[in-house]
């Protein structure tokens, strides 16, 4: 039981009841004065010249108040890679290109209008793997660039060509990690309205906010202090809030040309076709170790398809590099990535950004390396595992690392007895072979510098009834940080956690933010809010200091009422003190501010630094069922130990974490978006086979604390953790189980069969 009144504890979320009731209000659901609907013409083709563009039938019914083409807009190009248009011009780049757009009284006049439209495409020769667009004489995607790769990152340290000649053991595979889908519940939504001076409110499910504001200013030509940014509440994201995108600029300059408010809201069929996916990557792979068990070296080279434009899914690199290099102690890695544009779908952010990939690579390597040295696998994890308090040669400053207990809590409570154990529990004659399996990862736990800021601002008032308002610049999409927040605030205040409201999601509101990403928010908000709370716990402090005529130290707040330590006089309830403040002679209101940066760097061109501020570990130990006839792999529990720093919050710790496993359990086994020539063959969630509820296994859920220097209360971020290891682990226990070794997701059964059939002509 936790040592704090609230900080520890299982508080309900505060939007659970409206949520669960249907009482949440969200973008889908809003509705604003005389507002229209807007609708996008999207490219059928993957790469065509535009010939011509017809709207004039279109234009002429009734109902239809603004169209637009590219050539009504500004050539000014944007996104991550600044690379794009709102509207094509000239030419399409992938299936689902935005050609045109209009806004209509009502979404059925607006789809008439979308099909009044005649578009006029000459077809090109198009790029459908990154392997050939980056081969002499392709295609060009993007005139004006000498070739289709849009960018490579090298990374080393140590010597890994000695290393790989000095290993005892080196295990090499090619590894194929498919497209996958974020699968937010709530497709992607914005809407603009202008005001009658001019300046623009946008309606966003962003996951940035205030760098929106900023991106927004550049695209359309309004100053960024005429813009305000209004979060709708999130249905989930995952990543996919990380980037402006074209739907975002449209909505905007229809909602201008047509003189009223204009939403955008996808339906489950524009957002298969549109919002980016999980990129798939190409990793060769080679690790090396020797035979007293010591990990030696990595060497990887990754090859990515990042799609037609660069989101990003563009900057996994640098995520990849930090698994690569510093999961587990290794003296020399070598890791290099290109990038490369194809006419297939853009590809981002997805919740782990490039971790899961790493992860996958690596601990599939693990195992090998373990059991090619005749070592207990979970053995050969302890063996390298990162200690806490120190930096990797990578430069990555571990502070708090609970490693070891993780890995230790995971083989205990799955079973473990040796490799091969589980499956030796089935009957000799049976069809189902059980297996167990380990995989660890290492992921940000206190932001990651992408921008030259990572912080995060705060303000924490409270009124002459003792109600403590918290105002933060951080976003919630889902992760429960109104209550992780509201704890942090009321423990350092003493004031009940029904005392605080949580205040966020309005640009004109809220203080500056760098946007939810990378497991940041409990790490770096949380910080904030803290400071902000400590700063207005000063006031009160000294306030009921002049009051009663004893020195602050001698103070203490809590349960809302302030107490003279030691002395059995009634206490002063903090509402009290704050009229005190109040009413006084000059007096004065209790407002609290909190700024936190983390201590955390750019990295350099060699790619070296500490990009976090701290670092999360976790292991996971999967227990399979395969069924060796028809291939069919049923995970069947799932043990899931992290090192969180300190639980703000259990309740919510533990659902980030299974939230994590349900996705990365569709990584492993079932979910990939299937692109042929640049056309999505599964798009929709009948055939996209994305696991439901009646599929999770059962979890068990150890959370290791090991209270963080740097994080509020000890907390570090859990965010992506949960989903990292996941495949990784399924694809071991299925090796335990059954002896064949996959090295592609998902682990399908067309897959298993194939491998135990060329496994049986090998012998």
């Amino acid at each position: 039981m936790s040592s704090y009144s609230y900080v520890g504890r299982r508080h309900p979320r505060p939007d659970a009841a409206d949520k669960t009731t249907g009482r949440t209000v969200y973008g889908h659901d809003l509705v604003l004065p005389r507002m229209l609907e807007g609708k996008i013409l999207r490219s059928p083709l993957p790469h065509a010249r535009i010939r011509s563009i017809d709207v004039s039938r279109a234009s002429k019914i009734p109902g239809v108040k603004a169209i637009l083409v590219a050539a009504d807009l500004p050539s000014q190009t944007f996104g991550f890679g600044n690379d794009r248009l709102p509207l094509a011009a000239g030419k399409v780049r992938r299936v689902g290109d935005e050609v045109a757009a209009v806004a209509a009284a009502g979404e059925d006049t607006a789809l008439e209008a979308l099909d009044a439209i005649r578009v006029d495409y000459e077809p090109l020769p198009g790029v459908f793997d990154p392997e050939s667009a980056l081969a002499p004489g392709a295609p060009l995607i993007h005139e004006g660039r000498e070739s289709n790769l849009f960018q490579s990152q090298e990374y080393a340290h140590g010597d890994p060509d000695r290393a790989l000649a000095e290993a005892d053991v080196v295990v090499e595979d090619r590894f194929e990690l498919p497209y996958v889908l974020g699968g937010a519940l709530e497709p992607s939504f914005c809407a603009a309205a202008f005001e009658a001076d001019g300046s623009l409110t946008l309606y966003s499910t962003t996951q940035i906010p205030f760098l929106l504001q900023n991106d927004l200013s550049k695209a359309v030509g309004i100053p960024g202090n005429r813009i305000r940014i209004v979060q709708a509440q999130i249905g989930g994201s995952f990543g996919r809030g990380l980037d402006m995108y074209a739907f975002e600029l449209v909505v905007v300059h229809l909602a201008r040309r047509a003189g009223r408010p204009v939403r955008i809201a996808f339906d489950r069929a524009e957002e298969f076709a549109a919002a980016p996916v999980r990129q798939p990557v190409l990793f060769e792979a080679r690790s090396g170790a020797r035979r007293d068990g010591t990990l030696l070296v990595r060497d990887v080279k990754a090859l990515l398809d990042i799609g037609a434009y660069v989101s990003w899914g563009a900057v996994t690199p640098l995520v990849m590099m930090e698994t690569f290099g510093s999961l587990y102690r290794v003296g020399h890695v070598r890791f290099a990535a290109r990038m490369a544009y194809t006419n297939n779908p853009v590809t981002g952010a997805v919740r782990g950004f490039g971790n899961p990939q790493a992860t996958f690579v690596v601990e599939t390597q693990m195992d090998q390396l373990a059991r090619e040295l005749g070592i207990d696998p979970v053995e050969f994890r302890l063996a390298n595992a990162n200690r806490p308090f120190e930096e990797t040669p990578q430069g990555l400053r571990v502070t708090s690392c609970g490693l070891s207990e993780c890995i230790g809590e995971a083989a205990t409570r799955i079973g473990w007895r040796g490799p091969g154990e589980a499956g030796r529990a089935s009957p000799p004659a049976s069809i189902l072979r059980r297996g167990i399996g380990f995989a660890s990862t290492m992921n940000v736990g206190g932001g990651a510098r992408i921008y030259r800021s990572d912080g995060c601002g705060a303000i924490v008032k409270v009124d002459d009834f003792g109600r403590a308002t918290l105002t933060t610049g951080a976003t919630e999409i889902g992760q429960g940080l109104d209550v992780s927040l509201a704890q942090i605030v009321a423990e350092e205040l003493g004031v009940d956690v029904a005392d605080v409201v949580v205040s966020r999601g309005d640009t004109a509101v809220a203080l500056w933010d760098v946007g939810v990403h990378a497991s940041r928010t409990t790490f770096i908000a949380g910080s904030a809010a803290l400071l902000a709370a400590r700063d207005a716990r000063r006031q009160i402090i000294e306030t009921a200091s002049d009051v009663l005529g004893v020195p602050p130290d001698s103070l203490e707040i809590r349960a809302g009422e302030i107490r003279v330590r030691g002395d059995d006089a009634p206490p002063m309830p903090v509402a009290k003190a704050i009229r005190s403040r109040h009413f006084r002679d000059q007096g004065r209101p209790v407002i609290g501010t909190g700024w936190y940066d983390p201590k955390n760097q750019m990295v350099g061109p060699d790619l070296h630094g500490n990009i976090s501020a701290t670092y999360g570990f976790g292991t996971h130990a999967a227990e399979v069922e395969v069924d060796v006839e028809t291939g069919k792999v049923r995970v069947l529990r799932i043990v899931a130990a992290h090192d969180i720093g300190r639980a703000i919050n259990p309740m919510t710790v533990e659902g980030q974490i299974e939230g994590g496993i349900h996705m990365g359990l569709g990584y492993a086994t079932t979910e990939e978006l299937l692109v042929r020539e640049g056309r999505i063959a599964n798009p929709s969630f009948l055939d996209y086979r994305m696991p439901t509820a009646l599929d999770m296994p059962r979890i068990e859920t150890v959370l290791v604390e090991t209270i963080d220097p740097e994080g509020p209360f000890g907390a570090k971020g859990v965010g992506e953790m949960g989903t990292n290891p996941v495949a990784a682990a399924v694809a071991n226990a299925v090796f335990d189980a059954i002896g064949v070794r996959l090295t592609s997701l998902p682990l399908s059964p067309e897959k298993v069969v194939r491998a135990l059939e060329e496994g049986a002509k090998k012998e």
